[in-house]
């Protein structure tokens, strides 16, 4: 898989998704829906984004369970 873009933005996209949750625990401030409204279709396609971006990054356990069996 090795997409070095492809793996940049969906890091990207998943830290501005977990800043977002991050608000909504610490301070009931959900930014997508203040931005965008509460569950408009815009909302809801940012949403899919960050979970299918977090469906990605776990591919990145991958990257790291092969590495270390390299190694030794």
């Amino acid at each position: 898989m090795n997409n070095k873009y492809l793996d940049c933005i969906a890091l990207t996209i998943a830290i501005i998704g977990a800043v977002n949750w991050g608000l909504i625990g610490f301070f009931s401030i959900d930014l997508v829906s203040f931005i965008f409204g509460n569950m408009s279709w815009i909302s809801r396609i940012i949403y899919a984004v960050v979970g299918v971006s977090g469906l990605y990054l776990i591919t990145f356990y991958m990257y790291t369970g092969g590495s270390a069996h390299a190694k030794e």
